[in-house]
């Protein structure tokens, strides 16, 4: 068998290997089974509108890598030197430049990229599209965690503050006004809509829109620390009729405390905790270096004097009421997580061994620089401390 045989033969398996393999991957990229950060499974109108670009794109730019390789081999096995070839005898006639050649390799790609261009402007309008009706939720980035402030009312003011998990109806627009309060962050969905950054000093928007109930995952995707890596969010989406349950609930405050580790808990919280995080609606049962407010749904208390304090921290108002904890990285019940208004209720078990971990020693779960005011400190907390305080956030439903 001749050189070039053998050549144009293992060209033509390596094409064959090159397409199998192709295929195989594009079969199976498309499962979210195990791959919660996929894109190429949409979850809302939005993505869907992506993943229609997509795939034409993707089909184009295969045929073209697919007729671009197949040159190639075609070239390697047509004009490969043989062991028996002479220098200077039958060579091919060396020419420069080939006019048809150049333009038609030139014009081609660009009609190609045309085309595809006036897809993409379509695509990028429809996604900036937002209905009359849609919900306004202002997003902040933190080192490293992220904080949704919901305005109800559309009177400019927030009236639930939330933090890790953003919760939504499904079949309806939420925008997303996405703000960063320290480093640039960037916040991605991508089950929902592609990714958009969180800018310091600038204001973003994103909308989401899920089709069916669930939890999809999210990280952020622009380096900005320490636990960049684990700086995670999630958009649970619920029923309309489930949502509405779940605002009224975020909107009553919390039942105060009543056994004696709920109590000694909360006079921890005051002591300690409230130098960073906000409860609504709390009732202060202790003395503490702290100005009361009164108003239900206002700041619990601003400190008066402490060395120990973080730069910001999550509101923690019905802290029970989400699925994930510590910036998204951990499931704050066992078992398997579902869309529930309140997943506390149930066989749901909370996750107190992670919390107590927790509140043992932060920098231990999650690399953070709390010294610079980014991140939890540790509060040097006692076993029983530790034990009294997580009574009392299990309270927070």
């Amino acid at each position: 068998m001749g050189n070039k045989r053998r050549g144009t033969i293992a060209a033509v398996i390596g094409t064959i290997a090159v397409v199998v393999l192709g295929w195989l991957l594009l079969r199976n990229i498309g499962s979210d089974a195990g791959r919660s950060l996929t894109t190429l499974s949409p979850k809302g109108e939005r993505s869907q509108l992506i993943q229609n670009l997509i795939i034409p794109v993707f089909i184009v730019a295969g045929l073209v890598f697919i007729a671009v390789e197949v040159g190639i081999i075609w070239l390697i096995a047509r004009f490969r030197r043989n062991a028996s070839d002479v220098d200077g005898v039958d060579e091919p006639e060396q020419v420069h430049g080939n006019t048809p050649l150049e333009i038609g390799w030139t014009v081609v790609p660009a009609v190609i990229l045309a085309v595809l261009a006036v897809f993409n402007v379509q695509t990028i309008v429809a996604l900036d599209k937002v209905s009359d009706d849609a919900i306004q939720v202002t997003v902040v980035g933190q080192q490293w965690w992220w904080e949704y402030r919901y305005d109800l009312d559309a009177d400019g003011k927030a009236d639930i503050i939330t933090a890790t998990e953003a919760t939504i109806p499904t079949g309806r627009d939420v925008k997303f006004s996405i703000q960063s309060n320290d480093v640039i962050h960037s916040f991605w969905i991508p089950a929902l809509n592609g990714k958009k950054d969180a800018v310091p000093g600038h204001t973003h928007s994103l909308v989401l829109e899920a089709s069916k109930p669930g939890i999809f995952q999210g990280q952020c995707t622009e380096f900005c620390g320490l636990s960049h890596g684990v700086m995670r969010m999630q958009v649970k989406a619920l029923s309309p009729a489930d949502y509405d349950l779940w605002v009224k609930a975020m909107l009553t405050p919390a039942a105060q405390p009543v056994t004696e580790d709920e109590i000694a808990g909360q006079e921890i919280y005051v002591g300690q905790c409230a130098r960073c995080h906000q409860v609504n609606g709390i009732v202060p049962t202790s003395k503490a270096p702290f100005e009361y407010t009164s108003k239900p749904y206002s700041n619990y208390g601003k400190l008066v004097n402490s060395s120990l304090s973080s730069k910001n921290a999550p509101n923690l108002s019905k802290f029970m009421m989400r699925d994930y904890f510590i910036g998204g990285l951990f499931p704050l019940y066992l078992g398997k997580i579902e869309p529930k208004v309140k997943p506390y209720e149930g066989k749901a078990i909370p996750n107190t061994n992670k919390l107590k971990e927790w509140l043992r020693n932060p920098s231990e779960v999650k690399a953070m620089n709390a010294d610079n005011n980014q991140g939890m400190p540790n509060l040097g907390l006692s076993e029983q401390q530790i034990d009294q305080l997580t009574a009392y956030l299990l309270t927070l439903k």
